[in-house]
């Protein structure tokens, strides 16, 4: 024990940190730290629930990744990342080895070749907060609140929202208190907090998630995700090897049984997973920018390499037709959630390989070319609002606007997932198709809606797997170039 301003604090047996050239075995050291530091918090928890309030303060550490570079020598690599820019000391707090152990060993090994040094791998400063050490944990129950009579937070450390932030991605931290430089995007804390909302929100775990993940904001997607699945499941040569429902249903084979939910989470996710996790997760995400911004904050810290907007839109041209394709080159941006994080007046670019993919997945999936492929696919800019019902306010303003802009086609979600794939370094696109054309006096009325959906969502929805299966086949380099990382930026991707 050591002595507290108030009382004792009682930590696991101090660890010294360790050296190390290879970085499976570094990826094995932190595994062991957070397994031995919330297997501590775990027992003193369940201990201080049942037999009441400790006689010391109770905490345990994050372990962390250490790097020093001295040299200034240029790297000869054609990576956007795994490797720093300047000489310095860099570091990162760690969560969930076990989940991130493939992306840990690919950065580590990374780093170790890019600049022929060590990584340093040891305990933290950083108190590992119990909600995050407990949860998940089938051996550890948690009371309800009220019934024990003392704060919990008296005798554990809790999330710290002051610290827990996006200050790396946003460019506003480039130094730690201690001097050293941030070597990954998110911090532990960030990490967790967001592995907790994706829980929360999408009620399946984030260990399911794949490293492809499509957007929608209708259900009928989902419907026909599934029965993609189920016939992926029945093909040994797809790669596919299981399916996941909201609820953590995983079905490995076709004809496997998904019960339907009673209630539905808030964006209700499904994943047709591979062994090595370059499957596809659909997320449902409902309609409006805000909740386009929250998932998309909270699925960056697995790191995936690329995210696909696939949902409806308005169509704003009259040569557009229902049912048409809307393949986005520019974002108008008018959601206004992400203001304070990434100002309007920062580009969006489009991504070529984003791009290519998409169109050629069009053309596969429809079996068009030239002129007939271009005749229902647009290709121009897309705006993206916050006010569902613009249409009932005077019209000058917000169609003199859109009439600037050159915009093609008008949603509630585009941008905000584009601009987020921008601020967090992970690949964007959008493709939408035409649901109605409020300009033009096309509204959706319910016999059209039915009619569109019967027809289009199958189509829509093969296109945007086969995009993502385009995409997998690109090699890392290409797809995570430097149109998205700047000249001052962490060397984790």
């Amino acid at each position: 024990m050591q002595d507290d301003a108030q009382t004792a604090t009682l930590c696991p047996p101090p660890r010294a940190s360790v050296s190390f050239t290879d970085a499976n075995e570094a990826v094995a050291l932190l595994e062991e730290l957070y397994a031995e530091a919330t297997a501590f918090l775990a027992r003193h928890f369940s201990e201080t629930v049942t037999k009441g309030r400790p006689g010391a303060r109770i905490r345990a550490f994050y372990p962390e990744i250490r790097l020093t570079v001295t040299s200034f020598d240029k790297i000869d690599s054609r990576l956007s990342f795994g490797h720093v820019s300047s000489p310095g000391t860099y570091a990162t707090t760690v969560t969930r080895p076990d989940l991130f152990r493939n992306y840990l060993v690919q950065q580590i090994e990374l780093l170790i070749e890019n600049h022929g040094v060590s990584v340093d791998i040891g305990p933290s400063s950083t108190p590992i907060p119990v909600h995050f050490a407990v949860a998940g944990n089938p051996d550890v129950s948690v009371p309800q609140e009220g019934v024990m009579d003392f704060s919990l937070r008296d005798i554990f450390d809790v999330p710290d929202l002051a610290t827990t932030n996006d200050d790396i991605v946003n460019g506003m931290m480039t130094h730690y208190a201690d001097g050293s430089a941030p070597l990954a995007p998110f911090t532990a804390q960030r990490v967790d907090y967001s592995l907790a909302r994706l829980t929360h929100y999408t009620a399946t775990d984030p260990r399911h998630f794949q490293n492809h993940v499509l957007f929608t904001n209708y259900q009928f997607y989902i419907e026909e995700f599934e029965a993609f699945a189920r016939t992926a499941l029945a093909d040994p040569t797809s790669g596919y090897t299981a399916f996941v429902a909201t609820g953590n249903q995983e079905i490995t084979t076709p004809d496997g049984v998904i019960l339907p939910l009673t209630k539905l989470p808030q964006m209700p996710t499904y994943h047709l997973k591979r062994a090595d996790g370059q499957g596809i997760t659909l997320v449902n995400i409902g309609v409006g920018p805000s909740n386009a911004k929250t998932a998309t904050d909270h699925i960056a810290v697995l790191r995936p390499h690329a995210w696909l907007m696939v949902g409806h839109c308005a169509g704003l041209r009259n040569s557009q037709s229902l049912g048409d394709f809307v393949l986005a080159h520019a974002y108008l941006r008018d959601d206004h959630v992400l203001d304070d994080d990434l100002p309007v007046w920062v580009p969006i670019p489009a991504l070529a390989e984003i791009q290519i993919a998409l169109e050629q997945a069009v053309a596969d999936v429809t079996q068009l070319e030239g002129y007939e492929l271009k005749r229902i696919m647009r290709t121009g800019t897309v705006a993206t609002i916050d006010n569902r019902n613009w249409e009932l306010r005077d019209q000058s303003g917000p169609v003199r606007r859109l009439s600037q802009s050159r915009a093609v086609a008008l949603d509630m979600e585009s941008a905000t997932i584009a601009a987020n794939g921008f601020r967090f370094r992970v690949p964007y696109g959008t493709l939408l198709c035409v649901s109605d054309k409020p300009l033009h006096g096309e509204l959706k009325l319910p016999g059209m809606a039915s009619e569109f959906y019967k027809t289009q969502v199958s189509r829509h929805l093969q296109i945007g797997i086969r995009a993502m299966e385009r995409l997998r086949d690109t090699p890392l380099g290409r797809l995570h170039s430097r149109k998205l990382r700047s000249f001052e930026e962490t060397a984790f991707l």
